[in-house]
């Protein structure tokens, strides 16, 4: 493969240039890393404080598992540029825990660290996984990931969700087309940091532009927020078991089936890392990864937030500027523990115009689904194989768009197969170990 990296693995950029790097994945990140515990706040009616006093443990912990994911310690961290956040796969089992009067947050942190056993035992099987992901499964899954992914880019972009009343206005499309031209233009075009800090670039002139529209010549484009901001405190610091432990065990069940599941995405994320940053992603390397999620969900619990997974989104950012160095991903971790300490910086971050995000985003997740078609293009597209990669990018697909398949399931069975990186990670394992002619793969150690 063509060695397209500016910065390798191994490389250590300049402080300014890894500064800006890393702001760029602490952008594509905030969003998802604060959206679960405000989701899931908000269904417990939780007070304003105690959502910020969520908000603000997410992350300080996601920056403090992303340093250790990326930087590692002994056996433990993937040591690729990985960036950690609160995992959506858990949303549905903590409401369903926490909306038990008897039990509340407390339930769902003490579920969370007992059942966190699941993800830490595991990780001791990872050599074994790691040999059912030849390429036409690993390509599958890296794909499945992007297409995943791309439905959220695509909201991003029309500014909210579908049904709102100015989703894919005039005004929005400008916005989101006026950033992916100022990225793609940076990406084929610039040289130095001007390529590999093009997605940061590109969203920082978008929100300024959009200020200075609203602010400098009055037009009433509904898009910049300051509220967040003036409401934000300055300085907050996280509280240990501020609201202690229940352990009820329907939701420990719940909250273990969730963490299997993680595995499983967790596995393709990996592998996907593996593709954009072109580093072999051995099965060893693997159960240091999935050990670190396990015990930062662990930390997490403790820290009074919900678990973690690695963020897909970041993946896009390697693939799409070349800059695959761990040491940047691990100043990232950083700047989210700043975040997290320092609330109105994160708030700052919140204000960004969704149309601004979507921009960058359909980039970033685009780039994740040719690394797929990349990784597939090496694999011989035989009848055995072709089934392999439709049937389960299908199924995959079917759960992505159309969710409402798993309405009349019962709700366990919902938990485990809503995510379409899931349905179609199954299905490829599944297909690929039931037809004949099955590729062997030796674990790259």
């Amino acid at each position: 493969m063509k060695d397209e990296l500016l910065y390798h693995l191994e490389d250590k950029p300049p402080f300014s240039i890894s500064l800006l790097l890393a702001a760029q994945h602490l952008l594509a990140a905030l969003g998802g890393i604060i959206a679960v515990p405000l989701v899931i706040g908000s269904a417990l009616g939780l007070s304003g404080a105690e959502k910020i006093a969520l908000v603000n443990a997410a992350l300080l912990v996601s920056g403090a598992v992303t340093f250790v994911q990326s930087r590692g310690i002994g056996p433990i961290g993937l040591r690729l540029p990985a960036v950690m956040g609160t995992s959506f796969t858990f949303v549905a089992s903590a409401i369903a825990i926490g909306s038990n009067e008897e039990y509340g947050v407390a339930g769902i942190l003490g579920s969370s660290l007992v059942a966190s056993l699941v993800m830490i035992i595991g990780s001791f099987f990872m050599p074994q996984i790691r040999k059912l992901f030849p390429p036409v499964v690993t390509g599958t899954v890296v794909a499945m990931i992007g297409l995943s992914l791309l439905p959220v880019g695509l909201d991003w972009f029309a500014g909210g969700q579908v049904g709102s009343t100015q989703y894919a206005s005039a005004s929005n499309l400008m916005v989101a087309f006026f950033v992916l031209f100022v990225v793609i233009a940076l990406t084929q075009w610039g040289k130095g940091i001007f390529a590999s800090a093009s997605i940061v670039i590109g969203m920082i002139v978008g929100y300024v532009t959009v200020v200075v529209l609203e602010k400098g010549f009055g037009l009433d484009l509904g898009l910049v927020n300051f509220s967040g901001i003036e409401q934000a405190p300055v300085f907050a610091l996280p509280t240990l078991f501020e609201y202690g432990f229940a352990f009820p065990i329907s939701g420990i069940i719940g909250m273990s089936i969730a963490y299997l599941v993680t595995i499983v995405e967790s596995s393709g994320n990996f592998l996907a890392l593996g593709e954009a940053t072109q580093t072999k992603v051995s099965g060893q390397r693997m159960k240091s990864g999935i050990l670190c999620e396990g015990l930062g969900s662990a930390f997490a619990a403790l820290m009074s937030t919900t678990p973690f997974s690695t963020f897909a989104q970041n993946i896009g950012i390697i693939s799409l500027t070349g800059v695959a160095s761990r040491f940047v991903v691990a100043m990232a971790g950083i700047l989210l523990v700043l975040a997290g300490i320092f609330p109105i910086f994160g708030a700052l971050v919140v204000s960004i115009p969704l149309p601004v995000l979507g921009g960058a985003g359909l980039m970033m997740f685009a780039m994740i689904i040719t690394a797929g078609i990349q990784v597939l293009g090496r694999v011989e597209i035989n009848k055995r194989n072709g089934l392999v990669i439709s049937v389960s990018l299908g199924l995959g697909l079917m759960v992505t768009m159309r969710p409402e398949v798993l309405n009349a399931l019962p709700e366990f069975i919902q938990v485990i197969f809503k995510s379409g990186i899931t349905v179609g990670s199954l299905s490829a394992l599944i297909l690929n170990l039931i037809l004949p002619g099955r590729e062997i793969v030796k674990d790259e150690e």
